[in-house]
């Protein structure tokens, strides 16, 4: 079912330049709830959100995807999701993040971008460094609140 509502959503987020990160269907007593994420570099507006709900609905009902009643739940990522793709470090280039490391260890600073098998890293008051995905147990996006009050 996830990936006849992902081929019907496809067109839509493509022609609004958004990603799908997830997708869940899941049943309720009398309706069903159809979650979305979604996110784009820079942000998701209120109108995308909106259009793609919108634009789901439709084509969704037209290929009678969803038995019986359901209600659509479109939504961004928020800042609690775990950066794990290259896809996800692209999207999010000079944003802060925090890394927790395997090692115990929790490093912020500015994400530099993806590499073959990790990502790079500004920490604050440090030099550039290199992470591998092996280190890491979880990366999430940060507000740096010291350079939002400069």
């Amino acid at each position: 079912m996830q990936e006849q509502i992902a081929a019907l959503l496809a067109p839509i987020a493509d022609e609004l330049g958004v990603d799908v990160l997830a997708i869940q269907l899941g049943g309720g007593h009398h309706r069903q709830l159809l979650k979305v994420v979604i996110d784009r570099a820079g942000g998701v507006d209120c109108e995308s959100l909106e259009r793609i709900s919108r634009g789901l609905s439709l084509q969704l009902d037209a290929a009678h995807a969803i038995k019986g009643a359901y209600h659509i739940e479109v939504s961004t990522p928020g800042f609690d999701w775990p950066l794990s793709s290259q896809e996800d470090f692209k999207r999010h280039i000079g944003e802060w993040i925090k890394v927790q490391l395997s090692d115990g260890n929790c490093l912020k600073g500015e994400n530099l971008g993806p590499t073959d098998d990790g990502f790079r890293i500004r920490p604050d008051k440090e030099g550039e460094r290199e992470l591998s995905m092996d280190e890491v147990v979880k990366v999430v996006r940060y507000v740096n609140w010291g350079s939002l009050s400069r």
